[in-house]
């Protein structure tokens, strides 16, 4: 009774991180219940640092990886080009915004999407980001660049044919 207690509350914003990193719906619900297999076998594994939501997350996040692994579907660019940290602060207010930058953020190569969405959504820093997909921290910090650039390209051509 309690696990799915846990499941319901906690299984819509999972899916969503698991969408963030697999396209298809389907596979990222099988992932997600694959990760929250694992979090009821390791409940008492949770130590009370940070929130149970963030717990979770970490397992989604981790099991999302494994699956695309698993796939071969995660492709690295080792070259390493100027990354500039500058946060893009743009305001995406309407429903149909955000379902246009999700659609573009799937559009990604995987090993961008994959850095893009744990550093700019999950919060990562870089160096634990190189730990969980066995890369540089340079290569990620390329790799955020290299996904910084093109969303913006793509999202200024969606936004000249909008208002064009």
């Amino acid at each position: 009774m309690a696990q799915q207690t846990l499941y319901e509350i906690h299984a819509p914003k999972m899916l969503s991180v698991c969408r963030m990193y697999i396209k298809d719906l389907h596979f990222a619900e099988d992932v997600m219940l694959r990760g929250f297999f694992k979090v009821f076998n390791n409940l008492d594994g949770f130590q009370h640092k940070g929130s149970f939501e963030g717990w979770v997350r970490r397992i989604m996040v981790r099991e999302s990886i494994d699956f695309l692994r698993s796939k071969k579907e995660i492709h690295f660019s080792d070259r390493i080009e100027n990354y500039d940290r500058e946060e893009d602060a743009q305001d995406y207010a309407s429903a149909e915004a955000m379902q246009h930058l999700q659609e573009v953020i799937d559009k990604l190569p995987e090993g961008y999407k994959m850095v893009f969405v744990m550093y700019a959504v999950e919060g990562y820093k870089h160096q634990e980001i190189a730990d969980l997909l066995n890369i540089s921290e340079g290569t990620s910090k390329s790799q955020l660049f290299k996904a910084r650039k093109l969303l913006q390209e793509k999202l200024a051509v969606h936004k000249e044919e909008s208002h064009g």
